[in-house]
């Protein structure tokens, strides 16, 4: 089952099965064909031999023989023709299903695809899709082998109905039990993969953090923590072998004796004169063929493995993806908009509450809080990579949630802490593949980034393997950046420059400001030189937007200060906030939507603060060289 939101959405697997179904298209339709026309020809090869029977004996056409052979002919070929159809169909429904299911992940909200485990949902594509890409050719075998059991009654029938009463007995007992095989199997199955997707999980969580757990020497501890489910999986491997074991060993004991059955009816017919020796010939063969239900209970234990992987696989199918709208963004200059935004996490507790913010076009706003401030969910909503369970966002005067994807994502760009670097290339990295990106568009959003000398220092250059360079977390943070400078209206940098130092973090700064088209930019930070350069501050506290308004100003307040004083390092407060060049020219006016008794500003207040209000006396003044952030002693 799939959640949206707190309602479940029920995964249909058998409507997934029925679509896979039709993905194998023409290799189907040949492979039912073949295994239809294979059948067939199983069905009719008793007779055949039976009439050869009595052709040897003198009491029919000499010409049977051949026909016998001529059909075993026709079954080895369809049978080599079903394999290659079979392989095929299952090959392009597999490679149907993991592009499906893939674009379907990256297309959800990210909230709810990191509701699965990666190493879960790693499963569900390379090893549940391969399940369910079977769906065609388990189908077609599960009808060819079930026409044989029902041609048998239906041809004993036309020799002896007293032969197709005594085998249809037989199967009814088979049947019951085949039954029971399905319901337990098919929970078994379902137990083993869930619990696999589950140690698959936590390996790739532990993988992930392979790091900290060789510092912290709980090597062993993860791997107890890793494997905790086997017992579960081993419970569950058992009842699936058990419960085929069982079918498989009710069958084995059924079939002989239903031959047994035949041959003694079927004797005591030809005794009567019912039956000739061929006849008895070919129901006896009739009897072997339709009590051979290996084949039926090893399509069975295929399907049940089938069914069971088109489950998981509709499960996050059934997740419902981000839908967009088909508004262009008008004339603009990026306008950002945010009015009564609210978002909860999954336990119901509100991240974001109420927040209203108005960032006038081509501003720069740091946004500043403590941790769990709610500082990157701001920063999601803003661009919508998350959407608000209330309230709006607007970009010059469009809600986001009515732009077209292209539109939007050519107006925003992201700037992360930690950012993911995707494709073969640096140069596919920064551009994601798109070939409008030109050399000198390269170029000049890595020299933004202050990422060129580095890349032109490979061998390669901007054709080097991401795979093969090695590279620091502030080298892979700024190209990153580099990717996020395409932006046209919004640039969002969620802590985007903390791997950087202080030289490299100016040198960007510098860069983005200067951006000809005056970008909007909203910037997550710690730092309070970053802080001090902005246009605006907007302080986040407990979800709530604390203060809107110029660094100087929050400056006053002790709790702003505690803001950076809880993660300043040791050094000497500065005698007033720090002067780098900011990321943004300052703009003439400034629009920020908070509460009049938090956001107002009197004209006295928006000049320099009075002596009074500056930061602490001479004690803290700093030398020059230290005038970065203010420490904790220094702002208390």
């Amino acid at each position: 089952m799939a959640a949206d939101g707190n309602r479940p959405v029920q995964a249909d697997g058998n409507r997934l099965l029925r679509q896979a179904i039709a993905y194998g298209g023409g290799w189907t339709v040949a492979l039912a064909a073949a295994a239809l026309l294979g059948a067939v020809a199983e069905l009719l090869l008793p007779a055949a031999l039976g009439l050869a029977v009595d052709a040897a004996l003198g009491g029919a056409d000499r010409w049977w023989p051949l026909a016998a052979c001529g059909l075993v002919v026709l079954i080895v070929a369809t049978d080599t023709l079903s394999n290659l159809a079979a392989g095929a169909g299952t090959a392009r429904t597999t490679a149907r299903l993991r592009h499906r299911l893939l674009g379907h992940l990256l297309a959800l909200d990210p909230r709810r695809a990191t509701r699965y485990p990666v190493g879960d949902l790693v499963g569900r594509l390379v090893g549940q899709a391969a399940d369910s890409g079977q769906a065609g050719s388990t189908v077609v075998f599960g009808v060819a082998a079930a026409l044989p059991p029902l041609g048998s009654v239906v041809a004993l029938l036309l020799l002896d109905w007293r032969l197709a009463v005594t085998f249809g007995a037989g199967l009814l007992l088979l049947a019951a039990g085949l039954r029971a095989f399905v319901t337990d199997a098919s929970a078994a199955a379902a137990g083993y993969l869930g619990v696999q997707g589950r140690i698959a999980g936590r390996l790739a969580e532990a993988l992930h953090g392979s790091r900290t757990i060789a510092a912290a020497g709980t090597v062993r501890a993860e791997i107890d923590r890793v494997l905790e489910p086997l017992p579960q999986l081993r419970a569950h491997g058992i009842r699936t072998w058990t419960t085929l074991a069982r079918a498989s060993g009710r069958t084995a004991a059924l079939a002989p004796l239903l031959q047994l059955a035949i041959v003694a009816v079927g004797g005591w017919s030809v005794a009567q004169g019912r039956l000739t020796p061929g006849q008895l010939f070919a129901a006896v063969q009739y009897a072997a063929l339709g009590a051979g239900l290996g084949s039926i209970v090893a399509t069975l234990n295929r399907l049940v493995r089938t069914r069971a992987g088109a489950q998981r696989v509709a499960a996050v199918l059934a997740e419902p993806p981000r839908s967009y709208g088909t508004a262009p963004l008008p004339d603009g200059t990026g306008r950002l908009v945010l009015t009564g935004v609210t978002v909860y996490a999954d336990d119901g507790r509100p991240v974001l509450d109420g927040i209203d913010l108005r960032v006038p076009p081509g501003a720069t706003v740091a946004v500043v809080g403590p941790s769990g401030a709610g500082k990157s969910t701001l920063a999601a909503v803003a661009g919508r990579l998350r959407d608000p369970d209330a309230g709006e966002v607007l970009l010059d005067g469009v809600p986001l949630r009515r732009l077209s994807r292209s539109a939007l994502r050519q107006a925003v760009g992201y700037g992360f802490e930690r950012p993911v670097l995707v494709g073969e290339t640096i140069a596919e990295a920064v551009t994601l593949g798109s070939a409008a990106g030109s050399e000198a568009r390269l170029g000049a959003v890595a020299r933004a980034a202050a990422i060129d000398e580095f890349v032109e220092r490979l061998p390669d250059g901007y054709q080097s393997r991401l795979d093969a360079t090695p590279m620091s977390g502030g080298e892979a943070q700024r190209l990153g950046l580099a990717r996020a400078l395409h932006a046209q209206r919004l640039l969002i940098l969620d802590d985007a420059t903390s791997s950087l130092d202080t030289a490299t973090e100016h040198r960007i700064a510098a860069a983005v400001a200067a951006h000809p088209d005056r970008r909007t930019r909203l910037v997550v930070t710690h730092r309070v030189a970053t802080a001090a350069a902005a246009e605006l501050v907007a302080w986040l506290d407990g979800g709530r937007l604390r203060g809107v308004g110029p660094h100087r100003r929050l400056w006053r307040d002790p709790a702003y200060r505690g803001v950076f004083a809880a993660s300043a390092p040791p050094r000497a407060e500065p005698a007033k906030p720090p002067a780098e060049p900011p990321i943004g020219p300052a703009v003439p006016s400034v629009e920020p939507a908070v509460p009049p008794a938090e956001a107002a500003v009197p004209p006295a207040e928006a000049a320099e603060p009075p002596a009074e209000a500056a930061e602490p006396p001479a004690e803290a003044a700093e030398p020059p060289a230290e005038a970065a952030e203010p420490s904790a002693e220094a702002v208390r």
